[in-house]
């Protein structure tokens, strides 16, 4: 099978197609023909070892995936595909079933086809939903959804999304208006309309105004793109005010400081909880009309490169989308309503 990889850290050019050995599924496991999957913030990150975040990071992002080199030389945690086999003792999938999901640090979708156990981040895929689309979820959703779940979101509670045209914060304002929220997001002003229509009560466009200095207060302070600190957002903060970071080891040490000190606090959960309830509440918002994919980029799996690259611009608006295989069962299934 083709399948994109990498065996050494490095920028987008270390990544090259090849043939490999297509895997063959454990009796818990089901093989996926991958049709779409994505390049994230996941795949960056681990692909240059978090070089750019600093060296005590780095160290800690080659412990958990090779020290001197990738142990998982195929990088992509989403995807959506179609199971082609299924180990023995799978129950849940049968060949044939259009699937899609999260595998996280275990990823493999940047390949025609992966291994993925069945009791993983994995569901079937919402009715009416494109390959491409469903492969673009999941990863925003898992991690907005992850950090939300500690803020105690509901009618009344006031959040600022900042980063809200991303993959995690387009997630967090569909999540934040699923809870209730009063929602006020942050985002550029050629996404301005987009974050409206997915839910937001009012938008700021960084470029124009620093929410820090208009005096508004909010419960909660959500930064989906790691460009924040809790510094400079804790006069805008309420009194037992939460801010809620997505990354950042200094973002950890405050987690453990600051509910000692002051009412207001860090809080960042590690290691971070998903499940698969998560992904099958996903699905059912998606069916619901509750939530939907937002798409950048659409590339072909050869041009792996060009899609790192351009993530790596952090100026994206929602996801990054690879496709993989083609056929009757990709954009055009939503007019069929499969």
């Amino acid at each position: 099978m083709r399948a994109v990889v990498y065996d050494r850290y490095g920028p987008p050019e270390v990544l090259r197609l090849e043939e490999v050995a297509r895997p063959v599924p454990k009796e818990d496991e089901v093989l996926v023909k991958v049709h779409a999957t994505t390049v994230n913030r996941l795949d960056v990150h681990t692909r240059e070892a978090n070089a750019k975040s600093g060296r005590a990071v780095s160290v800690l992002s080659r412990l958990v995936s090779g020290l001197r080199r990738p142990r998982q030389p195929i990088l992509g945690s989403e995807f959506a595909g179609e199971v082609v086999a299924a180990g023995a003792a799978v129950t849940g999938f049968a060949v044939g079933d259009h699937v899609f999901g999260n595998n996280g640090l275990r990823f493999g979708a940047h390949a025609e086809f992966m291994c993925v156990r069945e009791s993983a981040r994995m569901a079937h895929k919402p009715a009416g939903m494109s390959f491409e689309e469903a492969a673009a979820v999941s990863d925003g959703f898992l991690n907005a959804l992850n950090c939300l779940k500690q803020a105690d979101l509901r009618e009344g509670k006031r959040i600022l999304v900042y980063g809200a045209s991303g993959a995690i914060g387009t997630a967090g304002v569909q999540l934040a208006r699923y809870f209730g929220a009063d929602i006020t997001a942050v985002c550029n002003t050629k996404n301005l309309e987009l974050v409206k229509s997915l839910g937001a009560d009012r938008v700021i466009d960084y470029t124009r105004e620093d929410f820090t200095k208009n005096g508004e207060t909010y419960d909660v302070i959500f930064d989906a793109v790691g460009k924040l600190s809790f510094k400079r957002s804790k006069s805008s903060l309420t009194a037992g005010g939460l801010y809620l970071p997505t990354d950042g080891f200094r973002n950890l040490i405050l987690a453990l400081w600051t509910p000692r000190f002051g009412d207001k606090k860090v809080v960042f959960q590690i290691p971070p909880r998903q499940t698969k309830q998560d992904v099958l509440l996903l699905k059912e918002l998606i069916e619901a009309g509750r939530y939907r994919a937002v798409i950048d980029r659409c590339y072909p799996l050869e041009d792996v490169v060009e899609a790192s690259r351009y993530v790596e611009t952090e100026q994206k608006t929602g996801n990054v989308v690879l496709t993989i295989s083609s056929g009757p069962n990709r954009l055009e299934e939503k007019t069929r309503g499969q």
